[in-house]
């Protein structure tokens, strides 16, 4: 039976995550970083998606994108992953070896206010977090980076998002979120659920039939005899 298709509005902001087969190493050289984000580049011209926000890790990936079309971000995914899958067998002389990524990505909308700046902030300080840079702007590798240090070019992949960033943004990334932020966030990766405020992550899930995402999980028994 095939896979439903994601319920992706244009128009909404979301948080894109994906990561190879058994946390593969997949960038273990400059080059390979490199020859993806010619793949991102190309993704670009082939479904013009504005990226707000991305970061690239050795072996995964996270992306803040503003689709404006129903069904882009999974037609640009699609592309994305399937096209630096071939690329990087071939690189790697691994052909015909299976697949490259754990599966279809996950993704969660993001309610633009605070809540996008949240999102935007976990994603442009992956590299930190994890202890791969010094300084966020300096992981070359993400779009803090094309807008601190990036020629025109470069910062022609990245689109500005629903607010502008706000003044101190560079101090702001390299400074610790909250065990509250960063754990919520991780929730919504798993889920798949609305990241915002409860009103709106209410109505979000909804509108996109994601109300399953926000049940506790475990199977729920009913009261009395069964």
């Amino acid at each position: 039976m095939p896979r439903r298709p994601r319920n992706a509005e244009g128009g909404r902001i979301y948080h894109v995550l994906n990561r190879s087969v058994e946390r593969l190493r997949l960038f273990e050289s400059r080059g390979d970083y490199d020859a993806f984000e010619r793949v991102l580049a190309e993704a670009h011209q082939q479904v013009p998606m504005r990226t707000i926000a991305y970061c690239v890790m050795p072996n995964h990936w996270h992306f803040v994108v503003w689709p404006r079309g129903d069904g882009d971000l999974s037609v640009f995914m699609k592309w994305l992953t399937g096209t630096h899958t071939t690329r990087w067998r071939v690189a790697h002389r691994t052909v015909g070896h299976g697949h490259l990524y754990q599966g279809r990505f996950k993704s969660f909308p993001i309610q633009s206010d605070k809540h996008y700046l949240t999102v935007c902030r976990y994603v442009e300080r992956n590299a930190l977090r994890a202890g791969l840079t010094a300084r966020a702007e300096r992981w070359q590798w993400g779009s803090l980076w094309r807008r601190t240090f990036g020629d025109k070019k470069a910062k022609s992949l990245l689109s500005d998002g629903p607010l502008p960033w706000p003044r101190g943004w560079r101090r702001l990334v390299n400074t610790p979120q909250s065990e509250t932020e960063e754990q919520d966030i991780r929730r919504c990766l798993v889920r798949g659920a609305p990241f915002g405020s409860e009103g709106w992550t209410l109505k979000t899930a909804d509108e996109l039939g994601l109300s399953s995402t926000l049940r506790p999980r475990g199977r729920q028994f009913r009261s009395g005899k069964q």
